[in-house]
């Protein structure tokens, strides 16, 4: 009898152990460095707003996230706010126009492809984003008006300070894919990047830099994969 209770004790220590391990939330950080190419002697660069995140790869891993936030992505000022939106799989975003104009906003990219069509100032559209993934969205009148959309399935995640600092809290001990975007870094720049990693405790990964192009040398099509009208005067535009 004695050695069934030795049996028992052994095998509550062992379940004890390995439950405080999975349930174990750690800290990931590190640096992201943004080079445009331009850098000179005295710059002080700004690597404000790339992202970094985990996708859990282990078997049985929880991958999505519920939350009760609301996601919006207005139309302001002939722009996007925010610019930068990281949003978790299976959310609605809704799409306000807030300027006195009509906008079309779209996105043709695979992640979430969209359009939808005119609408009047104080109307709003929504739209679901079902699946993860980068979705670049643009309006069709406004050529200077862009924004980003990534779409995560679990949330552990961080957007990086103009230090090019990141911190990932609360990240359960694990197996995972580390991934990064930044804007003006083409999709084979990004994908050598990204690695795998095995959360035991803290960690500091090591230094990430990625190659972007400057922003005054992106350009993109309007939704019919044409450019946008050069004698247009976007900030006149009412339809």
């Amino acid at each position: 009898m004695k050695w069934f209770k030795r049996s028992v004790l052994y095998f509550a220590v062992f379940v004890s152990g390995l439950t405080s391990a999975v349930s174990q939330k750690v800290t990931i950080t590190g640096h992201v460095l943004v080079d445009d190419g331009q850098m000179k002697k005295h710059h002080v660069p700004d690597n404000t707003g790339a992202v970094v995140w985990l996708e859990p790869n282990q078997s049985g891993a929880r991958l999505w996230w519920t939350t009760d936030q609301q996601y919006t992505l207005a139309q302001r000022n002939h722009a996007f706010e925010p610019h930068l939106l990281v949003v978790p799989v299976g959310t609605r975003v809704q799409f306000p126009n807030q300027d006195p104009i009509f906008h079309n906003v779209f996105s043709m990219f695979q992640a979430k492809r969209f359009d939808l069509g005119l609408y009047e100032a104080g109307s709003s559209k929504a739209i679901l984003f079902d699946k993860p993934g980068i979705s670049y969205v643009f309006c069709n009148i406004h050529p200077e008006m862009g924004a980003v959309v990534i779409v995560l399935t679990a949330p552990y995640y961080a957007i990086s300070r103009a230090d090019g600092s990141v911190e990932i809290e609360h990240v359960p001990a694990g197996r995972y894919r580390l991934k990064v975007w930044a804007e003006g870094a083409s999709d084979d720049t990004l994908d050598s990047l990204a690695r795998d990693i095995v959360v035991t405790g803290d960690l500091n990964f090591e230094d990430i830099r990625i190659r972007v192009t400057p922003s005054v040398n992106l350009t993109h099509m309007n939704k019919f994969g044409h450019l946008y009208d050069p004698g247009r005067s976007s900030y006149g535009s009412h339809f």
